[in-house]
């Protein structure tokens, strides 16, 4: 993928070449160009050609080799849903098979109950007291909303008749209030249940519950969920992902894993743009550019790019200074 002109910002008027199927950081300084490179010309520019989005790009001449790829997808640390409604479950698609699972019951099906009975976003299976949120919204006027529990369904979001159905003696509820870990084990005979449970496993969100309310995620929680979200689909091999600092506000732990996943995703052949300041990251790239070489108006050229060896040996690089280190 090669930008031909990029001068939006900072950028000096610059071509700069991101090698497709490997893992790409870019690195430097803060108000190198970064961001404006990446974000506003890299990411725009794809979301445009390739997602039919309509946002404009930065300033640039051209980008070639986007035929090489058939979609972009952008991971960042947003929330992944803006009401108490939006949960794990919804947001990576396995609550409809569960609700599925539930209607395919004897017991369900000798009452006519479709899987919508079991949906908590429409009437017929929800607690129309506190229509399906399990919590009940007190305006305060001047102050923020105060929520409390329902009383009627004491919080689990489902009428009495929702609930009188059970899977493997569990109701709708008592799943929703499983943590991932328990989930996975609960539907491990149900593989397209399990496979993407896994994954929540796998980047590490065991500890979530499935009904968990989306407002209550950090960044980094929302972002590992859009990724296990990403890993559970099957790959084309030609998505481009575009990730800005994603280990902030991560312990080195998770970082590690982190990697463990991304590198799993560029291995199924797609390609991947990261923004990072974390060494860790910066020295298990495939592929660097470095860009600098101050903030600012110093900025907005490439210094360097290559392997990380090779960036270490460029002496007026500040990253390649702390990689040495590293290495």
């Amino acid at each position: 993928l090669i930008v031909r002109g990029a001068r939006e910002n900072n950028l000096k008027n610059i071509d700069v070449e991101f090698p497709l199927g490997l893992m790409t950081v870019v690195s430097g300084v803060s108000g190198s160009g970064k961001s404006t490179l990446v974000n506003d010309i890299v990411a725009r520019e794809l979301a445009a050609e390739l997602n039919r989005a309509t946002t404009a790009p930065g300033l640039h001449d051209a980008i070639e080799g986007v035929n090489l790829l058939d979609k972009t997808i952008v991971i960042d640390q947003s929330p992944i849903g803006r009401t108490p409604r939006s949960n794990p479950a919804t947001y990576t698609g396995i609550f409809t098979p569960i609700r599925e699972l539930f209607a395919s019951t004897p017991e369900a099906n000798v009452r006519g109950y479709k899987s919508g009975r079991f949906s908590f976003n429409v009437k017929g299976g929800r607690c129309e007291n506190c229509q399906g949120d399990g919590v009940i919204k007190i305006e305060m006027h001047f102050l923020p909303d105060v929520y409390v529990q329902c009383d009627e369904c004491h919080g689990k979001r489902y009428n009495r008749e929702a609930l009188e159905i059970k899977y493997k003696d569990k109701t709708i509820a008592d799943v929703l209030d499983m943590t991932i870990d328990q989930a996975a084990e609960f539907f491990d005979s149900v593989p397209n249940i399990a496979r993407k449970l896994q994954t929540l496993v796998e980047v590490g969100l065991g500890y979530i519950k499935l009904g968990q309310p989306a407002t209550t995620f950090s960044g980094g929680e929302a972002q590992r969920i859009k990724l296990a979200t990403e890993l559970s689909k099957r790959s084309t091999g030609k998505t481009m992902y575009i990730l800005d600092e994603p280990t902030t506000g991560l312990h080195s732990a998770d970082v590690k894993r982190l990697l463990g996943i991304l590198q799993q995703l560029v291995e199924g052949g797609n390609s991947m743009i990261i923004i990072e300041h974390n060494l860790d990251v910066i020295k298990s790239a495939d592929w660097i550019i470095d860009m600098g070489p101050e903030g600012g108006i110093g900025g907005g050229t490439v210094v360097a790019c290559g392997t990380p060896e090779d960036i270490a040996k460029v002496p007026n690089s500040f990253t390649g200074k702390y990689l040495k280190k590293m290495l």
